[in-house]
């Protein structure tokens, strides 16, 4: 099963499509962050990104879990479902999946711009 999913799913032509895509869906909520200027952080890590209500880049559980906004998350999640984006429970995080698409990850930035803008207007 290992060297199947290996060869078959996680293999160069897998991480050519998929990391592309995370970097765009990264620049999208940054670009967010810095237009409004907001005190989030957001970080990737291959076809893994996610985004954090605080400053700088959590390093550790127990950072991560000191910058957890409850009312926040919910609401960013809920927005968000509302607007067919399903982000990973519990956090802010995406990855990006071989079905992803351009236009999913173009979803997202507009979603989380609208998500945002509904909170500080």
């Amino acid at each position: 099963m290992i060297k199947a999913t290996l060869e078959q799913v996680l293999n160069d032509a897998f991480y050519n499509y998929t990391i592309p895509l995370a970097i765009k869906f990264n620049d999208g909520v940054k670009g967010v962050i810095d237009e409004l200027d907001l005190p989030w952080t957001v970080a990737r890590l291959g076809c893994r990104t996610e985004y954090w209500f605080c400053e700088k880049p959590v390093r550790n559980g127990s950072e991560a879990l000191a910058t957890v906004d409850d009312e926040l998350d919910h609401y960013m999640h809920l927005s968000a479902m509302n607007r067919n984006i399903l982000m990973t429970p519990f956090h802010n995080m995406a990855l990006i999946s071989a079905v992803t698409t351009q236009a999913d990850v173009d979803l997202h930035a507009q979603v989380f711009r609208e998500c945002v803008r509904a909170v500080i207007d």
